[in-house]
């Protein structure tokens, strides 16, 4: 039911068959900036950004191996995905256009765009961040969510306490698309692993799931988190 792969997921993308994948669902790198994070001396945004920000300096970078472009694994997630499935790819408005533009490139239809609102949010002077993107699309022909009655607007407490990564998702977010779009027993694909979090909603929800992390901190924490589930 659960097959975890340590490494590239460029590499280890080669080792599954074409079309043999009912879901991608995954939080990839990408570039980000800092928002309020800044240099002021005093005010709001230093105070606030000492509290939500994921790195000390405005270099675009959160994570260890953050230089993967969307251009290296969307050709290889649109081949292992079977026709008319589903793929949820979690992105910020800041690479929102080339990740749409690279999709439908490859190949996939835009089925909407989705926005997880949070309870907790980033300082910024173009308005306060609370919220984050989902890209929802897929491969083939259109085929309907299992709920047709969803919302494009998720409201989702961010996750504090336990917390096992930095941009670490709720794991009822993740059961909700999982449900929406697979049946059980059918095969899930996260290439970009990270803490686990969708290994662990497949696990609860009676899916096999294929996770690919290539850090060895987040490797082995995704281990032992889907184990004790």
């Amino acid at each position: 039911m659960i097959k975890l792969m340590h490494g590239d997921c460029l590499e280890l993308m080669k080792e599954i068959p074409d079309g043999s994948i009912d879901l991608v669902l995954t939080d990839p790198p990408y570039r980000v900036i800092s928002g309020g994070a800044n240099n002021r001396k005093s005010g709001v945004f230093k105070n606030w950004s000492k509290k939500t920000c994921n790195f000390k300096k405005n270099d675009g970078k959160v994570f260890k191996y953050n230089d993967i472009k969307i251009d290296q694994w969307a050709p290889e997630i649109f081949r292992v995905l079977k026709e008319n499935s589903h793929v949820y790819i979690m992105v910020n408005f800041l690479n929102l256009e080339i990740f749409m533009a690279t999709l439908k490139r490859v190949g996939f239809k835009l089925h909407n765009l989705l926005v997880w609102e949070k309870n907790q949010g980033s300082p910024n002077r173009w308005y306060y961040k609370n919220c984050e993107y989902i890209i929802f699309a897929r491969k083939g022909k259109a085929k309907p969510i299992n709920n047709m009655g969803s919302k494009t607007v998720h409201s989702f407490k961010i996750v504090k306490k336990g917390k096992k990564h930095p941009t670490e998702k709720p794991v009822d977010l993740i059961q909700m698309y999982i449900l929406n779009s697979t049946n059980k027993h059918e095969i899930v694909l996260d290439p970009f692993m990270g803490s686990g979090s969708t290994g662990v909603a497949c696990k609860n929800l009676n899916r096999k799931f294929i996770g690919i992390e290539k850090d060895d901190k987040y490797f082995k924490i995704a281990q032992e988190r889907i184990n004790e589930n």
